[in-house]
């Protein structure tokens, strides 16, 4: 790991509860790199991994990192305070989205198990940025491979159950529920299936799209 300090941060207001992931969205990673660590930016990330797995840690877990922007996860505001963030070099879907490399991934995978374990965050605290700002972003995207993070206990993963059959607005509070920000309904759905059905992630709420959330919401004991 590799020590590439930003100025970019503050102290926090709230404990360690949540990891979230982004990409980083610029032409390259070492052009995000460097804006993440200028303080002009005004942003920055814990962890900035590479696209050939490297990683380089910006800011002190201990610190507030500037990652989240305006987001809402699960009641809590202060994303930055209750956050580690990652970011993934990925050029994003403005500069030409790509898969994210098998060394990228393995990399991720290896950083997540490891913060995860040391903060006792739960799988559903595993988000993406699109999770937590459902109007605003898109990352780290329908590519990223969260069943992978799933598989090994580290993402949220539904149990297996039917369809609940819910109502479209019963399905919204149960989304609410879960833990998304639901007063933009459609962009709270895509976000939900850009996750966890990226196949088709059209804000449709379909019998699959019900299914996967009342598995996840089981799995949560909710």
């Amino acid at each position: 790991m590799i020590q590439h300090p930003s100025p970019n941060f503050n102290d926090r207001l709230l404990p360690i509860g949540i990891l979230v992931l982004h990409y980083t969205g610029m032409t390259s990673g070492a052009e995000a790199i460097d804006w993440l660590a200028n303080p002009a930016s005004q942003v920055s990330a814990h962890y900035v991994v590479a696209e050939d797995g490297q990683v380089l840690q910006m800011v002190d877990e201990a610190k507030r990192a500037w990652h989240a922007g305006r987001s809402w996860w699960r009641g809590v505001t202060d994303i930055n305070s209750a956050s580690i963030g990652i970011e993934i070099a990925n050029p994003g879907h403005e500069f030409g989205y790509v898969p994210f490399p098998a060394a990228q991934m393995d990399a991720v995978h290896a950083l997540v198990a490891d913060i995860t374990a040391r903060h006792a965050i739960k799988p559903a605290n595993v988000i993406g940025h699109s999770d937590i700002a459902p109007t605003r972003k898109e990352d780290p995207g329908e590519l990223f491979d969260w069943p992978r993070l799933a598989r090994a206990g580290l993402a949220a993963a539904p149990k297996p159950c039917m369809d609940p059959n819910w109502t479209d607005m019963g399905f919204m509070a149960a989304l609410g529920r879960y833990g998304y920000d639901v007063r933009s309904p459609r962009e709270a759905v895509i976000a939900f299936q850009r996750h966890h059905r990226p196949a088709r992630f059209d804000g449709v709420i379909d019998a699959e799209t019900r299914t996967i959330l009342r598995g996840l919401l089981l799995a949560e004991g909710l």
